[in-house]
């Protein structure tokens, strides 16, 4: 759960600064740094989970 918080709180610091920019409420500098740092957190913590199967490998199959 924990995860998931930290994901969304990411997404929000993707998402937010663009929309106080274009209500002129923060300078371009600002949203460039939050956005970059909201998108390369969201893109590690999120596939943590996820929880997706991954396939199975022809190596772990026995005929």
């Amino acid at each position: 759960m924990f995860l998931k918080l930290i994901s969304w709180i990411a997404l929000a610091a993707t998402i937010v600064p663009c929309l106080l920019y274009f209500s002129g409420m923060i300078r371009h500098e600002t949203v460039i740094i939050s956005a970059l740092v909201g998108t390369v957190v969201w893109f590690v913590i999120t596939p943590l989970w996820m929880g997706r199967d991954l396939p199975v490998d022809a190596k772990d199959i026995e005929i």
